[in-house]
Order: structure tokens, then sequence, then C-alpha cells
């Protein structure tokens, strides 16, 4: 098999663990039976030794298509050719089918739509990525997997051939004809268990239809980018685990930011920094039982401080502390893009921002959600007089910097919003609060950084203390509210990021770079793409300045389309975008998905007020 673009994928779930599968029937990635879990299909990562479930046409010159079924997350992959139309339903049922012997299936459904078409299938399952043996066995009803830790069942109708340690099928449908797979874990030694009939698929597969249009009915976004939007919600609802309500950065690990190079990370955790995102873009829309959830998690979060008092940066979609980053030196990478890294070492380092971020959630949570409870508060308070006794520190920054600590100055933008949020929410529920020493040391943040965090020499505030550095995330000055979007110091750094790389700025035909990896002592070599986060900020940023200013605001308006011409075929973004438009770094990207729906709203909103 060839790597397929990172692009070229759609995914399926079932808000437990998610499969990510390509334009060309296969399915390069599944982890089971969690986000987090060991890889059983991992040819994304390894094409030869990763393991895939690939059903595709054996037909030469076919034409692939891959759409969702309109308001779903089922995905519609279309193979055109000389001789017919066929498609694969592929989904993963969000509640297990009345057969289900296992938590997790995914069922694919393969139709000759027009003519006849003869497929292929194969299932070569490599558990652990691809670390551990397995044994198998082809029954009358299909075939089993069976490893140390997790045993699969193929259930299928259609007669099975052993191939090593996997299995083949060659098939032939005639138009109206389909051929059903059910893959599921199952328990140890209890068979394949039995496929489903045609009958029992169809009413599955309506089953599925209506949850996903049931729940993306409670969207309340109508304006301008609707179907955009949707399908960012989609993809977030995608990535949440249903049994904490936490939301994974993204489904999958090391894939590369820059083909070839040593920047992959995992990011299958999830982040307490995504919290404001996540609120805020969720009750935005009207998805506030979503919010109510990751705000649970949080506030559980906060209960299990670290011995010093402090949070850390990121847990385990299930709360655990423990992180410990390994390589997987046996697998070769994304078009060998090495090391394959399994786990975060970023877990236990020194972000400051991160309490910004946290409070901003909960006022937003508070002021539009549900009032949170007294004992939530206490926590609070316990934070914020820990960033008052802390928020002098270096620490490794918003970009998780490997190359040493720095005073960065999004840092202390999100210490200042973490005092700010907490004297806001003691005043509106009145509660008890060290008001007098919040007061003083937010007016001592906000002067430490329009002094030290101002360089009058670019005329823009930069990374950190002495540096001459930009970096993208200052853009969410004005989106906290620390300036307003018209501040001059704020034009003039927006303007200084708004330009190209040639001239000192970020910003390449609309696409912006978190920060020049030259200039930046990041601890890594080689490149990476433009961040779409950051595109996002910038589009925020140029809106919320364009309220008096056309001009800004029709730009942010054409920077807004032209990124949405850099989304892959679905919709979906992962990290970043290449030189050449490619998706990179890891797909998809819930952070991306959080920024583009504030983008869209506040967009939109901005323009309606203008006429």
């Amino acid at each position: 098999m060839a790597y397929q673009p990172i692009e070229n994928y759609g995914i399926i779930g079932d808000l437990h663990t998610l499969a990510l599968v390509g334009m060309n029937g296969s399915i390069d990635w599944l982890c089971c039976p969690y986000f987090d879990s060991p890889s059983v299909f991992a040819a994304i990562l390894d094409d030869k030794k990763g393991g895939h479930f690939k059903i595709a046409p054996t037909a030469e010159g076919v034409t692939h298509k891959q759409f969702y079924w309109p308001e779903t997350n089922v995905l519609i992959t279309r193979f055109l050719s000389a001789d017919g139309v066929g498609e694969i339903t592929d989904y993963m049922p969000i509640d297990r089918s009345p057969k289900g012997i296992g938590q997790h299936q995914v069922i694919r459904r393969v139709s000759a739509v027009r003519g006849t078409m003869t497929f292929r299938m194969e299932c070569y399952p490599a558990f652990n990525y691809a670390r551990d043996e397995h044994q198998m066995q082809v029954t009358p009803d299909g075939a089993c997997f069976y490893s140390q830790t997790l045993s699969l069942g193929l259930a299928t109708r259609v007669p099975l051939k052993q191939d090593g340690k996997g299995v083949t099928a060659e098939f032939g449908l005639d138009e109206g004809q389909t051929a059903t797979f059910l893959l599921q874990d199952v328990p140890q030694g209890s068979g394949c268990g039995i496929s489903l009939s045609e009958q029992e698929a169809t009413e599955s597969f309506k089953q599925t239809v209506e949850y996903w249009r049931r729940w993306i009915a409670k969207c309340t976004y109508t304006g301008r980018w609707r179907e955009v939007v949707h399908r960012s919600a989609l993809a977030l609802k995608l990535l949440t685990f249903k049994p904490t309500g936490a939301i994974v950065a993204a489904p999958t690990c090391s894939l590369p930011e820059g083909v070839g190079g040593e920047r992959n990370w995992d990011y299958r955790f999830t982040w307490v920094r995504d919290a404001a995102f996540t609120v805020y873009g969720l009750m935005r829309i009207g998805l506030t039982e979503e919010a109510a959830q990751f705000m649970h998690w949080l506030e559980a979060r906060c209960r299990e401080l670290n011995p010093d008092g402090s949070l850390q940066i990121m847990y385990g979609i299930d709360g655990r502390h423990t992180l410990t980053e390994e390589t997987l030196d046996h697998l070769d990478g994304y078009k060998g893009s090495r090391p394959v890294r399994v786990g975060n070492g970023a877990y236990d380092q020194l972000q400051l921002d991160i309490y910004g971020e946290l409070m901003d959630s909960v006022y937003l949570y508070n002021k539009y959600g549900s009032p949170i409870g007294y004992d939530f508060w206490t926590y609070l308070r316990q934070l914020i007089n820990w960033v008052c006794d802390n928020w002098q520190r270096k620490d490794e920054g918003v970009w998780e910097v490997r190359g040493g600590q720095q005073h960065f100055i999004y840092s202390k933008l999100m210490c200042w919003v973490a005092i700010d949020r907490g004297l806001r929410l003691a005043d509106k529920r009145s509660f008890p609060a060290d008001r007098d020493r919040w007061l003083k040391v937010r007016d001592q943040i906000y002067e430490e950084i329009m002094t030290k965090g101002w360089n009058p020499k670019r005329q823009a505030f930069v990374q950190h203390y002495g540096s001459d550095s930009l970096d993208a995330a200052n853009l969410m000055m004005p989106l906290v509210f620390f300036l307003s979007p018209t501040d001059p110091r704020m034009l003039k750094t927006l303007d200084a990021i708004n330009s190209s790389p040639e001239n000192g700025g970020l910003v390449s035909n609309s696409l912006v770079y978190r920060y020049n990896v030259e200039e930046t002592a990041d601890g890594l070599r080689g490149e990476e793409g433009t961040f779409n986060i950051c595109t996002f900020w910038l589009v925020e940023a140029l809106t919320r300045a364009g309220r008096d200013n056309r001009a800004r605001l029709e730009e942010a308006r054409l920077m807004f389309e032209q990124m949405l011409g850099y989304a892959n075929h679905l919709g979906l973004y992962a990290e970043e975008t290449g030189h050449s438009g490619e998706a990179l770094g890891n797909f998809p990207q819930a952070f991306t998905h959080l920024a583009l729906i504030s983008a869209a709203f506040n967009l939109d909103r901005s323009l309606g007020a203008r006429g």
C-alpha cells in the first residue's frame, strides 16, 4: 500500500473511539476500545506493518468520491468505473446493534449502485501498534483475531480466505445488491459474532442516521456558514469521549507537522487549554449539554490538584495524570516521518496560560450555561491564588517549546485573564475572594505586559521578554478583552503579524504561521506548516477590529473564505496546512474546528450588524 495524503481521509466514530477511512476505501487508523488505546489498524503510520481494513473495486481507472450522509457522521465512499458505480457506507453505531457482542463496532456496507462491480476486501489487524502477535481463525460466519490484550471478530456472509494473519475476499455485486462486514471487539473465545441480515443492517443504518440528525438539530447557528459550522460541530462530537465528556485534541498520533521531520506528537488527550474554546464554541451554537459535560470533567480535574496546588496542562480522557511518552521505533512513521511517539512528554511542563483558559471557560459557562457551585469555587479560588504566586515564573508557553523556558507574553496575558475572570465571577456571584490582592496582581501583570511585552523597534507585541519575534498567540489579546480591538498597539501588532514572512510577518496567502521557526528556539529541527487555528484567530481579530472599519471586516471575510478552501473534501482540518496546501499534523484537530466556529459566529454577527 502507498500512503494516502492526510487530507484524503474521513472519520467515523462512536464517541469512544474513531476510525480514519481513506478515499481508497481503506481504514488506516483505528484504536480499540478507546481513542487512546493501542491501534489495531495503523497503516497511516507504517503502510507495511501498521495494519489496515480495505474494501475497493478490483477494476483499474476507478474514480473515488467521498461525502457524508447529510447532517450525520455516516461516511459514503463512492467508486465510479466504466462498468458501474459502487459505494461503501461506513459508520460506527452509537448504540450497538442487537446482535452485537462487542462494545464497539465498525459496519461497512458495500453496494452496487449502478451496473456491476467486483470488490476486494483485505483485513489485516496489527495489535498494540503492530507489536503483539495474534492468532486467527476463519469460521462460517467470518473470522476471529485473538491477541493477548484484545480480540476482534469480523462477521460477514461473504466467504473469506486466510492470508497469513489476515483475511481477504473477492466478491461481485450486481446493481442493487449489498454485502455487509461487521468488525467488533469480542470476548476471548466467543467467536466472531453473527453477520447482519440486510434488514438488520438497514435498521442499524437508520438508527445511526437518526441519532446524528437529532443531535445536530440542537445547533442554533443559522448564519452564512451553516453547513461549515455544522460539519465542525459534528467532527467535535466525534472527538468527544462519552463516559467523561472530555474532548481529545485529535484522534491520531505522530502525523507529522513536516513530512520527514521529527515534529510528531500524540494528541489523543485532553488539554485544559481547549476548555475556553470548547465551552465558548459549543455554547455559542446551542450545544449546552456538551459544554456542561466538559465543564464537569474540568471540575473533576480541579479537585485533583498537584501537590504544589497547580493543574497539569493535559490529562487522559479518563482523567489520568501520567501520560508517559515513548517512541515506537519499529514503525516507519507517515512517509518516513520519525520518531513515532505515543504518550506526551509535555504533560508535566509548566504552561501558565492554562489558568486563564480555565477561568475564562468557567466564567462563560456560569454566564451562558449554569451557575457554578460554591465547592467548585473554593478550588478555583485556590488556583487563582496559585497564579498570583507564580505568574512571574518562566514557562514552556502555549506552543509547548522544548528549547527552554521563557517569559512568554501569551502566558502572562492568560494569567491576567485568570485573575480578571476570577474577580468578575466573584462579583457576579458574590463569592468570597481575595479581591485586594487579585486586583493588585492583575494590574501589575497588565503593566508588565505593556512595558516588557511591547517591542518599540518592531512596533508590536512579541513572543517573550527581550524577543524581536512575533507570535500569533498574541492575536488573542482583543479576543479575551485585554485590549480593545482598535487599540493603537493592537492594530500595529495586527498589521505586523498580517505581513508576509519576507516582510517580517507571519502570513502567507491568508495562512498564518504560529511563529518564525528560524527565530524561535523551540528545541526542534525542521520546518512546519501554517497553523490553522492561528488563521482563524487572525480572522476573528480582524473581525473585531473591523466593526468600525469596513476594509478590515472585508479582509476578515475574504481570509475566512480562503481558509475554507483549505479544508479537505469533507470540511475537515488537520493542525497545519503545508506549502502546497496539504494537510499536516494530527487529523482532524479539535482546536481548529472550535476556532472556526468562533470566527464564523463573530464574523457573521459583524457582517449582519454592518448590513
